[in-house]
């Protein structure tokens, strides 16, 4: 995708993204803007391109929002699409079935990467 970080970019520390919340990551600019983010949970941290695949446009209604009120799915603010966090499966809303695309994520030391 372009503007797409390269495997090995470091994001952060996994301890700059407070548990059940999500941090988000922009690369480039204008036509090559790619804009992503990383949701830490207890059981991992799942990272997305923050993209509706119906909108076309960013998830979040202001930065790093991205989870319904019960914080058991993203929410697609647009249009109110919601996804699983597991693995972005969109369950209710226009892009049912689709899915949000992953971002590969590795930690090493305690910096979360872009994986291979």
């Amino acid at each position: 995708m372009p503007g797409a970080p390269a495997a090995g970019t470091e994001l952060c520390r996994v301890d700059d993204i407070a548990e059940g919340t999500a941090k988000v990551f922009s690369f480039g600019d204008g036509k090559e803007l790619f804009e992503m983010f990383v949701l830490r949970r207890p059981e991992g941290l799942f990272a997305y391109v923050n993209d509706c695949p119906h909108a076309r446009s960013p998830l979040d209604w202001r930065p790093g929002e991205f989870l319904t009120l019960d914080k058991t799915l993203l929410l697609c603010t647009m249009h109110g699409a919601r996804f699983t966090i597991e693995d972005g499966i969109c369950v209710l809303g226009p892009c049912l079935g689709d899915s949000l695309t992953k971002v590969p994520v590795e930690v090493n030391d305690g910096v979360i990467t872009v994986a291979g």
